[in-house]
This record gives C-alpha cells, structure tokens and sequence, in this order.
C-alpha cells in the first residue's frame, strides 16, 4: 500500500513527502497522530492512532516510541507516553498499557496500574473517565471501541491469533457487561500491516483453514509454493462486521509500506535490526 500523497489527518500541514522525511521532521514537539471521522464526532469520546512522528527516542526508534517492552531508554519512553497524555488531555500516567500476550484475554480497567504490574491481556475496556486504553502495535491490528451513549470504551491488540481465538467478541462482551450495547458501539481498525506485505507459511495456513473455515477468501496467492498472502485487515473486519455493531471502519494505513509514519517489526526483521518501536493507539472517555 503506497503512502497516500497528502498528509494524513492530525499531521502538521507542512509535513514534507515521505521522500523528504529526516530526523528533524521525525522530532517535532507535538505527537503526530491519525484520527478516525467515525470516533472524532462522538461526543465525550477523546481518542488518537499515534504515528511515530513527534517524540524524543532516536536511532531504530524514533522517535513517538511508546512502547514499555521496548529496548529503547526508558526515560525516552516515558517522554514519549507523557507527550500523549497531554494530547489526550490526561493526567501523567493515566495512559493505561497490557503486557501484551497475543490472547483473547481482556482486563477491566478502573485505575491505571504501575508497568511491572501491567496485567498479561490484549484488551481493555473501561468506563472511567480521565482514563485513556493504550494498545501498543507494530504491525497487528489496534482496534478502539466506543460506546458514547453508555459511556464505554475498549481498545484491542489483534494479530492474527488473537483475532482468530476470539479478542474482538471477548472485547464487545466485556463493554456489553459495563453496560454498553453492541448496536451503539462503533469500532475503529488503526494502521495495520497489509496483504501485500504479509507473507505466510504453511503452519499458519493449516492453521486459518481448521479454525475459521469459511474465511479462507483472506488467504491470496502467495510469491512462493505453500504460502499465502493473509489479508489481516479484512479478517478483522469480517469478525466486526459479524458481531452487529453500529459501524465498524478501518483507517486503510500499512504499517509496513509506511515507514515514515510507522514502526513494523515485519520491516525491521526483513532489514535486520535488533529491534522496532511501538505505535499507541488511544481512547478514553473526558469527563
């Protein structure tokens, strides 16, 4: 998926071409983020797809790092995240983040809680406002969820085998138990990796066809024998579009392709790098 020639919303108007993009353009004060229409018109509902543009990390990770798993200093990080919170209009540390384990897994957020006691899940749903649910991603899939008449929101990290056992329908239960129905929540699917760029073998292949027979039309022809190229987007899709919601939408952005804006380990692993920055999506409620 080839970078859009415009700049995405959220991105200061002067942003160079991704051609012309260097460190400088990469560490601007502000964080550089994406907003979803969908999400920016509901009312009491403040959310952002960070790119990986306005932060103070620097070599493989600049420089919006956000990741706590990361190698990046850790000072940096905290930096980065503290930036957020004040585009989010958040206090200090009240961007909540999961140790992320690629389960279905979801935890009910009340407070934030310190990193090493950061709870092993893949989502998160809260109706506790001056909050925000921070899904960290390089390539899976970050999903925020809103319900603004009840006031519920949820985010979740879906990759492939969280969006294949089952993280979107345990998200959606999660919210509908804090008193949100599923024909008010809308869902939005940030930057993900894109077919063109996501190669799979024949492990994974066996493994979609077992376990969610149906949706093979996401597995297309593959560059070699045996491999397939999985459409991870439209999987996600399908499974919001099965579950009734009032809307499900996607930003339609490779992490991949857009190295400029995003971090991808799929990227890093074909360049050989020691390791890859995090990208944060964002939602919570104002009060």
């Amino acid at each position: 998926m080839p970078p859009d020639s415009t700049p995405p919303d959220g991105l200061p108007p002067d942003t160079l071409p991704p051609d012309a993009v260097t460190q400088s353009t990469l560490h601007r004060d502000a964080p550089a983020f994406l907003e979803a229409p969908d999400l920016a018109g509901l009312a009491g509902i403040r959310h952002a797809f960070f790119t990986r543009r306005g932060g103070v990390s620097e070599g493989i990770y600049a420089a919006l790092n956000g990741g706590l798993g990361s190698g990046d200093a850790a000072e940096r990080v905290a930096e980065n995240r503290r930036r957020m919170c004040g585009h989010l209009g958040i206090a200090e540390g009240h961007l909540v983040s999961l140790y992320q384990v690629h389960s279905p897994e979801v935890v009910v957020v009340e407070a934030p809680f310190p990193m090493a006691e950061r709870p092993k899940a893949d989502a998160m749903v809260t109706r506790v406002p001056g909050l925000a649910l921070g899904i960290a991603t390089a390539d899976c899939g970050p999903i925020l969820f809103a319900d603004p008449e009840n006031r519920v929101v949820g985010a979740a990290h879906a990759g492939w085998k969280g969006a294949l056992t089952g993280v979107i329908a345990a998200t959606i239960g999660a919210m509908e138990r804090l008193g949100a129905r599923r024909d008010r929540i809308v869902a939005v699917l940030g930057p993900t990796i894109a077919q063109p760029a996501y190669e799979v073998g024949p492990d994974f292949i066996a493994r979609f066809r077992a376990e969610a027979p149906g949706f093979e039309r996401f597995l297309g022809p593959g560059t070699r024998a045996d491999h397939a190229q999985f459409d991870l987007p439209g999987f996600i899709l399908a499974r919001l579009g099965d579950a009734g919601l009032a809307g499900a939408t996607q930003l339609g952005r490779c992490t991949y392709a857009e190295a400029d804006l995003f971090y991808s380990y799929r990227r890093t692993t074909h360049r050989a790098e020691p390791d890859y920055g995090r990208l944060i999506s964002a939602i919570g409620l104002t009060a």
